[in-house]
């Protein structure tokens, strides 16, 4: 995550997060941290939110005779998970999401495993349409607390350069 301090005035300070395009470098890695423990409860909720039927989220009792023999945590929640531990290093400046692709649940993930996240730069060029933004594409990886990868996917951005993001406008 990157931190900075602003000073906004006489021994006032302000803190800012994420990363313009200038600071992207392409091969790099940024571990997302702190992890996240995930909870049958929340689990529950945004399958509820959601409208997703599918009994593996929320019936213990089918759950029991499935090949997991209990409940999954819903995989567009585990995905959720992953971009919202991402924004502070990749998205925090972005004017806009341009696409997720190549999206896959390599293990499953259960309530009270804690998910660790982290993203590798795969590309960035500047924006032909967008003068003060450019494109970044990273690929995000999910591993639970013994390591097992349980989901991966790409993410395209279009990120802000340093004097044109909405925080510099509006003087955050």
């Amino acid at each position: 995550m990157v931190q900075t301090v602003k000073k906004v005035g006489e021994g006032r300070y302000r803190e800012t997060f994420g990363r313009y395009f200038e600071d992207f470098e392409v091969g790099d890695v940024y571990e997302h941290r702190p992890g996240r423990t995930v909870t049958q409860t929340e689990n529950i909720w945004f399958t509820l939110l959601t409208m997703n039927t599918h009994p593996m989220h929320f019936d213990e009792e089918y759950a029991k005779a499935s090949e997991f023999g209990q409940c999954i945590i819903c995989s567009p929640f585990t995905v959720g998970l992953m971009v919202g531990m991402s924004v502070t290093d990749v998205s925090q400046k972005a004017v806009a999401n341009l696409g997720w692709g190549e999206i896959k649940m390599t293990h499953p993930l259960y309530a009270g495993d804690t998910l660790l996240a982290e993203s590798k730069v795969l590309g960035k060029r500047e924006s032909n349409s967008r003068p003060g933004a450019g494109i970044v594409t990273v690929e995000t990886l999910g591993f639970n607390q013994d390591e097992k990868q349980v989901c991966s996917f790409t993410r395209t951005m279009l990120i802000a350069k340093r004097g044109f993001s909405v925080e510099d406008k509006v003087g955050y």
